[in-house]
Order: structure tokens, then C-alpha cells, then sequence
């Protein structure tokens, strides 16, 4: 399996230091997630059934025509490809590491385009695969250009897979009103903005067919009850929502101006932040060290990922890192 991030446990077996010391940013999951409501009494006793106030809240949240629920979109990422016979398949470089790897385990060929070079590349494909806003760059598409795209790639039977999972963070980017087209598929989670990972929710939105050939290939049952319990409550809870989107922007904002008072100019989203380290191992042991878990890269896209401090004490112990980190290397 690939490597990710909120992998704590190699982080005590590498370095020593008891999990609960940790400050865990290495990924880019709200770190204030939603209060999960109590659950009916038969939550865990019955088989699920789809629900249909799960499937209009998040219609309704999304925008979205038509959407399928799905145990999480890494169940769908997994899935996609095998509804396709062998295609040419384009996936944007660097982002997140399932999509190239399960097209390519799927048996298509396969191959990663660097997002400046996307454009050029959508007419000698099949399928493309985007993350909009990217994980980990942050890197954006706009949507006319992503329908343009789409439209494109529809002609000759070909997809546009549109994974944006951390979209509720710049909703303007967002194409899954248009998912009614032909070709048009995207993604999204509960996971980041609403910091419910363990969840496993997330949902697909495209047109009824493709939606009810993943629906048959998945199979029934496929979402907990309590998972469509909670993820109801979340994607109607406006007030909540709205306070959420306001502190995470604010707090996006903080941790770039953090980074750059140290040196470091990133990218990314409210979320995360991203730079191309050229010392991403060096930077990554300093930090973990201190007992600061960050996610390094250090393959096709060498550089660093860190995610938002869950308090002002993880604050104060990134900013005291990082401050030694500056000054080390000035001295180096």
C-alpha cells in the first residue's frame, strides 16, 4: 500500500516519542471536526439502506444533479477504473498518489502530466484525472477550463475525473452543478472540511448511469448506517458550516504568514500548505524530532505538506520549531 499521511504509528516506532506527544500535521484534515450527533437506537443494529435524506443534503450541499454515497472517495477511486475497458489515461502530477497508482494497478495505460501541461495533453487521452484544488501543491484549474476539457474528452466516450476533495474550501472552483454532461465525474468528501476521516463517507457525482454502473460494482450496503447518520447532520448544518469556512480561512492565512516569516515561501489551500523543499528529509527529521509529525515527499514531488495545528499550544510549538529551523540554516 502507498504512504500517507496520519501515519502516527511510524512516527512513535521511528523517533520514540509516545503517540500522545505528538503533533499530528501531516495531513490536511480539519483538525476541529464536527460534533457527531447521538444516533438513533438501531444505528449499528440494522443493514443501511441507502438514505434519501443523505443522498438531497448532500445534492443540495454540493450542487450536485445526481450523487451516489460512497464508503469513502477512496472507495471510488478505486472502483473507476474498473468500469473502463483499457483506456489512455492522463493523471495531474504531482497530486494525490491513489488515483495514478489504481488506474495503473487496473491495467490502463498510465501516465502523469505536470498540471502546467494539462492542457495539451487532454486531447491524447481517454480519461484525466484532476485535483482541484490540488493535494498536495494546491495547485487550481479553473472551471470553464475544466469544462471545456470534459467537454472535449466526452466526444470520444472519454471521462474527466474531478476529485475535489478539498474543495468546500473554494467552493467557487467547484463543477459538480454540471455533473449532468456526459463525461463529467467528480468527487467529493467529508473527510477535510468537516474532519470526519474515520467516517469514511464521501460521494460521486455524475450522470445516472455511471452512477448506477458504480452503484452495482460496489455493491449494497457500502455506507454504515451511522456514517449516513452523521454525514446528514453535517451537510445540513448551515450554522456550522458557515463559522467553520470563516475560521479555517483565517486560519489558512496564519500558516502561510507563519511560513513566510520564516523563510519558506509556500502554496496550498486553507487547509495545508505546500513548498518544494530541497532539504524536505533534513526539514522533516527536525520537526519530528520535536515531536512535530509533517508529511514529507521526497519521490516525484520533493517537498513538504504540513496541516493546520489543532490549538494555540500547537501553534506556539510550529512557530518554536520553525524558528530553530530558520536559524539553522542561516547558520549553516
Amino acid at each position: 500500500m502507498l504512504e500517507h499521511g496520519g501515519n502516527l504509528h511510524d512516527a512513535v516506532t521511528r523517533f520514540g516519542i509516545p503517540v500522545a506527544e505528538w503533533l499530528d500535521l501531516s495531513t490536511g484534515i480539519n483538525p476541529q471536526p464536527y460534533p457527531a450527533p447521538a444516533l438513533s437506537a438501531d444505528a449499528w443494529h440494522k443493514l443501511p439502506p441507502a438514505s434519501p435524506a443523505l443522498s438531497m443534503a448532500a445534492r443540495a450541499h454540493y450542487g450536485a444533479p445526481r450523487i451516489l454515497p460512497v464508503a469513502g472517495t477512496q472507495a471510488a477511486i478505486q472502483a473507476l477504473p474498473r468500469l473502463r475497458a483499457r483506456s489512455r489515461v492522463v493523471v495531474a502530477a504531482p497530486s494525490y498518489a491513489e488515483h495514478a497508482y489504481r488506474w495503473q494497478q487496473a491495467g490502463h495505460g498510465m501516465r502523469e502530466v505536470p498540471y502546467p501541461e494539462l492542457g495539451r495533453a487532454v486531447d491524447d487521452c481517454d480519461v484525466m484525472v484532476v485535483c482541484n484544488p490540488n493535494n498536495p501543491t494546491g495547485a487550481v484549474v479553473e472551471p470553464q477550463v475544466l469544462l471545456d476539457w470534459a467537454g472535449r474528452l466526452a466526444l470520444r466516450n472519454g471521462w474527466l475525473v474531478v476529485d475535489e476533495a478539498f474543495g468546500d474550501t473554494m467552493p467557487h472552483l467547484s463543477v459538480a452543478a454540471r455533473t449532468d454532461r456526459p463525461g463529467l465525474i467528480v468527487l467529493r468528501s467529508v473527510g477535510k472540511f468537516f474532519g470526519l476521516a474515520g467516517l469514511r463517507l464521501g460521494f460521486v457525482a455524475a450522470q445516472e448511469s455511471l452512477l448506477n454502473d458504480l452503484a452495482e460494482l460496489i455493491g449494497p450496503w457500502s455506507v454504515s448506517g451511522p456514517a449516513q447518520e452523521i454525514g446528514c447532520a453535517a451537510l445540513t448544518d448551515d450554522p456550522w458550516q458557515d463559522a467553520t469556512f470563516k475560521r479555517l480561512q483565517r486560519d489558512g492565512r496564519r500558516l502561510c504568514s507563519l511560513l513566510s516569516r520564516h523563510g519558506i515561501a509556500s502554496s496550498g489551500s486553507a487547509l495545508f500548505q505546500w513548498w518544494p523543499e530541497p532539504r524536505a528529509e533534513v526539514f522533516w527529521r527536525h520537526m519530528a524530532e520535536r515531536g512535530i509529525w509533517v508529511r514529507l515527499f521526497s519521490q516525484k514531488a520533493r517537498g513538504i505538506r504540513i496541516g493546520l495545528p489543532p490549538d494555540e499550544e500547537g501553534w506556539q510549538r510550529l512557530e518554536q520549531a520553525l524558528h530553530a529551523w530558520f536559524f539553522a540554516e542561516r547558520a549553516a
